[in-house]
Formats: C-alpha cells, sequence, structure tokens
C-alpha cells in the first residue's frame, strides 16, 4: 500500500496521544511510504513549540527529532512542483483548508497514494472530496 502521511499524523509516532497505535499499524503495513517535503520543519517545529511550554524535556526533543529524522531517510520525499503548487490552489478555492495542509493534499494526489493519513478533520475531508481514500487520526 502506498501510503502518504501528513504532519499532524506523524508526530503522532514521536508524541504518544490518540491515533499513535494505528499509524504505527498503517506505517508497518506500508508498501511505500510518502512524505511532503514539509513535514520536518512542521514536525520540528511542532516539538519545539512542545519542549517551549515544557511539555517535553530537552532529551526527549533530541530523541524525537531524531527518529524524524531517520524516518524521513527511509520515506520518499514529495517534491513541490508546479504540478502540486496548481492543484493546492484548486484545494485552497474549492474548500476550507490552510495552504500547508493543501500542499500535502496535493502532494499525496501527485504521487496516487493508496491512503492518504491524517489527524486534521478538515484536511481529511477536503482529500476524501479530491478522491483521496483517507484515514482521520484525529484528536481535535
Amino acid at each position: 500500500m502506498k501510503l502518504a502521511v501528513d504532519s499532524s499524523a506523524l508526530a503522532k509516532r514521536y508524541i504518544q496521544e490518540a491515533g499513535s497505535d494505528k499509524l504505527e499499524t498503517l506505517l508497518q503495513n506500508a508498501s511505500e511510504l510518502a512524505l511532503c517535503i514539509i513535514v520536518v520543519p512542521e514536525i520540528v517545529s511542532g516539538l519545539n513549540r512542545r519542549m517551549r511550554e515544557g511539555f517535553l524535556a530537552v532529551a526527549d526533543y533530541r530523541a524525537a527529532k531524531r527518529q524524524l529524522l531517520a524516518d524521513v531517510r527511509d520515506a520518499t520525499i514529495l517534491q513541490i512542483t508546479p504540478a502540486v503548487v496548481s492543484r493546492s490552489l484548486r484545494l485552497l478555492e474549492n474548500g476550507n483548508l490552510r495552504a500547508m495542509d493543501a500542499l500535502h493534499v496535493a502532494c499525496a494526489l501527485e504521487w496516487r497514494s493508496d491512503l492518504f493519513v491524517t489527524a486534521d478533520s478538515r484536511q481529511s475531508l477536503a482529500a476524501g472530496n479530491a478522491g483521496l481514500r483517507t484515514e482521520y487520526l484525529g484528536n481535535e
């Protein structure tokens, strides 16, 4: 199964919360994993925010970042191409999405993923409306 995972879902690999176990199962069952190029900065930003707010120790931040970088080495990194930008514009015009969320969905569409995983309800709805099979791991 070609699995595309957005930042909100992949972050559950590094911070245990609702949906983390389901994500692990999906990752284990995937034949291919693809991530939009913006995944790393988005997750590092979230980890840093948790650390600044005192919810994540420095050592845990470093371990999570190390694991993220190791995971990315084994994944297909989807680039933001002109076709992805074009798709993202259509997604933005047709749905209630933020720009980065539209880029994740557009990358998954261009890559022709079998399943798109997110923890964002608006993004899940937009991805489904765009023709992607989705798995919502939300905690919103």
